[in-house]
């Protein structure tokens, strides 16, 4: 009796390892193209992310004050991240006076946050009121769906560039996140969400102010 439940116990922990092994496999999509990310109508996942100072803050969507944006992208060596980054700071405004938190996580580790931003678009986000978060650990990328592994040519390109990734996701995880945005509702359901493959492609200025504006009617 008693080898019986020990085998039993033994397999069902061997069956949970195997699981859980198999969802860590899964956690990170082959490709950008591959990624299964939440969508609308889902509810948004909890997770922790440091700022710039290192200072940990936690996303819980059940415990929302507000509506949130979440806009994820790359990195401060992503040009194109830069270009969209620039082109937000001219609705944020709008956007932080409807009363909706707005929250960009990068690739990047901490301390790189706004230092690796090229200068231009460091001093068009210097006087907006919202905060980038180090999502390097992939903790937010992976819970969202849209980390995918990123492949070793192209880390090694990044490193010859002279790009500083030490620590970034990119380094650390070999991973990415794909540049999205989730709008989320106060109640913590994800009310519309933007997902593309193609770094290149980054929702407009004025669309996803349009999508905050809908969020508070």
């Amino acid at each position: 009796m008693l080898k019986t439940l020990v085998g039993a116990m033994l397999l069902a922990t061997i069956c949970a390892l195997g699981v859980a092994q198999s969802l860590a496999g899964n956690a990170i999509a082959d490709s950008a193209e591959l990624v299964e990310p939440l969508r609308t109508g889902q509810r948004a996942p909890s997770f922790i992310v440091p700022d710039a100072d290192g200072v940990e803050f936690a996303f819980n969507p059940d415990a929302l004050q507000k509506p949130a944006v979440i806009v994820t992208f790359r990195g401060g060596w992503c040009p194109y991240c830069n270009m969209h980054l620039s082109e937000l700071s001219n609705v944020m405004p709008q956007i932080n006076a409807l009363g909706i938190d707005v929250i960009f996580l990068s690739g990047d580790r901490p301390e790189l946050l706004y230092a690796s931003l090229r200068e231009e678009t460091q001093d068009d986000i210097a006087n907006l009121d919202y905060k980038i978060y180090s999502d390097a650990d992939m903790q937010a990328a992976i819970a969202l769906g849209i980390a995918f592994k990123v492949p070793e040519m192209a880390i090694n390109r990044r490193i010859d560039k002279g790009d500083d990734i030490g620590e970034s996701s990119m380094l650390q995880h070999g991973a990415l996140p794909v540049p999205a945005v989730f709008a989320i509702d106060q109640s913590g359901v994800i009310q519309f969400d933007f997902v593309e493959a193609d770094y290149k492609v980054r929702l407009p200025a004025d669309e996803l102010l349009a999508v905050a504006q809908k969020l508070v009617e």
